[in-house]
Parts: C-alpha cells; sequence; structure tokens
C-alpha cells in the first residue's frame, strides 16, 4: 500500500490550489479522512477492481480509494485546478492513481480499464442523476456502484411501492441493481456545507435481472407511467395500449404508478416488448 502519510492536509491542499468551491460543477469537498474512508470501506472487497471515481475535489475520496485494496484508481475530474492539485497525491500513489481531465458525462469509463470494474465517488449534485442511469444503462460492466448523492435521491432509489419516494428512478435502479443505503452523511461535513445531508448508496447488478424485459422498454413504461403521476394508468399508459395492456399484464386499469411493485413494471415492460 502506498506510504500517503506526508501529504498535507486537505485543507491545506484547498488553500494552495485556491479551490473556492463552483456552484456550476456541483462541487462540496469531503474533508474527514475517516469519513472517506468509511466511504471507501462501504464498497466492499475491491482487489483486483479498477476503481473510477468522479469530481475527486483536493482528494479526500482519491486518498482513502487509493489505500483500498483496488489494482488501480482512475480518478475522473473536470476542474483544471483540481487535476493540479492531484499531482502530488498521484506521485505517493506510485503509479495506482490515473487523473483523468474531462467531463465524465462525456467519458466511457467501461472503455478505459479492463473488468472488474467498481466506481467509488461523492457525485457533483447537478449531475449525479444523469451519470447514474448512463452507469445502469451498461450496469453488467460493473462489480459495484458505491454512489453519493443528496439524502432524497438515495431515498428514491431505495423507495419501495406507495411510499412517498417511490417513483421512475426507484424502479430503473432496483430493475438493474440490489440496493442499499450504506452511511448517512451530514451537511457539516462538508466545505462548504450544502443545503441537504447526503447519504452513500450501493448498488450491485441483480443475478436475477429478467433478460427477456430490455432497459430502454422500461424506460419508456415509467417515463409514461410516472410523466402523469396523479392519472390512472389506463390514462398515463394510452400511447402503449393503455387499459388492453394492462388487462394483459393482469393489473387493474385504475390504479397509478406508485402502486405498482417492480415485477409488475417488468411485466408491462415484457408485453411492449413482445406485443
Amino acid at each position: 500500500m502506498p506510504d500517503l502519510s506526508y501529504l498535507p492536509p486537505l485543507r491545506d491542499v484547498i488553500a494552495r490550489y485556491d479551490l473556492r468551491t463552483r456552484k456550476s460543477l456541483g462541487q462540496h469537498f469531503l474533508c474527514d479522512l475517516n469519513l472517506t474512508r468509511c466511504i471507501a470501506e462501504a464498497a466492499g472487497d475491491l482487489s483486483g477492481c479498477a476503481v473510477f471515481e468522479i469530481g475527486s475535489g483536493p482528494g479526500g475520496l482519491t486518498r482513502a480509494l487509493v489505500e483500498s485494496s483496488a489494482a488501480r484508481v482512475i480518478a475522473v475530474e473536470k476542474d483544471p485546478r483540481c487535476v493540479a492539485a492531484l499531482e502530488d497525491l498521484v506521485v505517493a500513489s506510485q503509479g495506482k492513481l490515473q487523473i483523468i481531465a474531462g467531463d465524465a458525462i462525456k467519458t466511457d469509463l467501461a472503455s478505459l480499464a479492463s473488468a472488474p470494474r467498481a466506481i467509488v465517488a461523492n457525485l457533483p449534485y447537478n449531475i449525479g442523476t444523469e451519470l447514474l442511469l448512463g452507469w445502469l444503462r451498461e450496469i453488467n460492466a460493473y462489480q459495484s456502484l458505491t454512489l453519493m448523492f443528496q439524502s432524497e435521491v438515495v431515498d428514491r432509489l431505495c423507495a419501495v411501492p406507495g411510499s412517498k419516494a417511490y417513483g421512475r428512478l426507484s424502479i430503473i435502479a432496483q430493475f438493474c441493481c440490489t440496493v442499499q443505503r450504506v452511511l448517512d452523511v451530514p451537511a457539516a461535513a462538508f466545505t462548504p456545507p450544502p443545503k441537504v445531508d447526503s447519504a452513500v448508496a450501493h448498488l450491485t447488478p441483480r443475478p436475477d435481472r429478467p433478460k427477456d424485459v430490455d432497459f430502454a422498454v422500461m424506460e419508456k413504461v415509467t417515463a409514461f407511467a410516472f410523466g402523469q403521476r396523479r392519472k390512472m394508468l389506463r390514462s398515463s399508459l394510452k400511447p402503449l395500449g393503455g387499459e388492453e395492456l394492462l388487462l394483459r399484464a393482469g393489473i387493474d386499469p385504475t390504479l397509478r404508478a406508485e402502486t405498482l411493485s417492480l415485477t409488475q413494471f417488468e411485466t408491462l415492460a415484457r408485453l411492449v416488448s413482445h406485443p
């Protein structure tokens, strides 16, 4: 394991490189190294993995990942100030850490390293959900995703039918993965503190995911179903077959989207794919 003990405290790194956070980049820096180690540990056994981190900032979580059992760490960072601030860590990592200067949304992570791969990241709030949906589309490329979001986003990822947080994101995430809430992180842990608390979700690909249900079709069905959340499904799903589709699926057409289970949505998507 590389020796990082001689590296300066993160607050000194922030001061030296004038890393004032930028709202446009959704930046909130996590400087508690004990907490960043907890996040890395929540990812489980990373032995042999290429681990991707998004938005490294001054490198708090990056240090924890370099100290982990991961085979290599690839950090994607858009802010050139942070790329410069990470150079000392690159040297200290003895070849374990690679920095990619670029936009994570435009970066094909899976093409940068062979399997096994994992993603461990404190995601920028403004692009976190968009990044997640992109990774879910190719979830079998990854061993796991361990991601920090606003707490309410993790609520949605883990939500059950009938709950206030249950919606399209809940279904798509749970269709692809087993989802666990593994850590709560108060706003006060960040510099500067955001207006909301955060939480970490651990997602692993579902071994029992139905092979005859297409991801793109599931996206379409849930988009229609929740696009008019307060309407009965016979109305919201009318473009896909409406009442006839629901009756074929054995679902009461007068129900609303938030009452349906994942299995019922899988049935609907299967029927749309194979009319």
